[in-house]
């Protein structure tokens, strides 16, 4: 309705359902065998990904992840500025995933292929492109995959529009993945 501010809901026992909600996701976790979470920890180390960022992806999507889109904005890659820093192409190397490149405009998908170690590469979704540009460009990326077994790596809150245009995983920050552990 006009001036509705889409505040919480204020119908009777939206705090009952929050509390069961909670509680059903609480009893969730340490129904887990044990070595199903070693399996998962290692799993979340082999991506690269911390393990609540993995968790959360395996829990909404109920699959694993295979494949990881990477901006060119999230390897700092542009045109004029080719060099992949030594540490973000050492986590790209050891990573057991298929890895494939967006690059933005202007910077060419060979040009991104072959300064970072990827798999492929692609053009990225064209800047302020529609929604279907954007699921056409996202869905020619992901090669064999399945748009649910595949994470995007990205920079910017345009980058995060194209997860849910091309119904990918999820979406991880560049700052969160290539963060150095202390």
């Amino acid at each position: 309705m006009i001036g509705h501010n889409n505040g919480p809901t204020m119908e009777p026992g939206q705090s009952w359902r929050n509390h069961c909600w909670g509680a059903a996701r609480k009893a969730l976790m340490p129904h887990l065998p044990i070595e199903v979470l070693r399996g998962r920890l290692k799993r979340a180390a082999e991506l690269g990904l911390d393990y609540s960022t993995y968790a959360g992806i395996r829990a909404t999507t109920g699959r694993d992840v295979v494949a990881v889109l990477f901006s060119s904005n999230a390897l700092d890659l542009r045109r004029g500025q080719l060099a992949l820093a030594a540490a973000k192409a050492a986590k790209l190397e050891q990573m057991q995933a298929d890895r494939h490149g967006l690059a933005t405009a202007p910077l060419a998908a060979e040009v991104l292929l072959a300064n970072a170690p990827l798999h492929a590469a692609f053009p990225a979704p064209p800047a302020f492109a529609g929604f279907g540009a954007q699921r056409t460009a996202i869905r020619a990326a992901l090669g064999p995959h399945l748009p649910d077994q595949t994470i995007l790596v990205g920079a910017y809150s345009a980058e995060a529009e194209w997860c849910a245009a091309g119904r990918l995983a999820g979406y991880v920050p560049a700052e969160s993945f290539f963060r150095v552990a202390p």
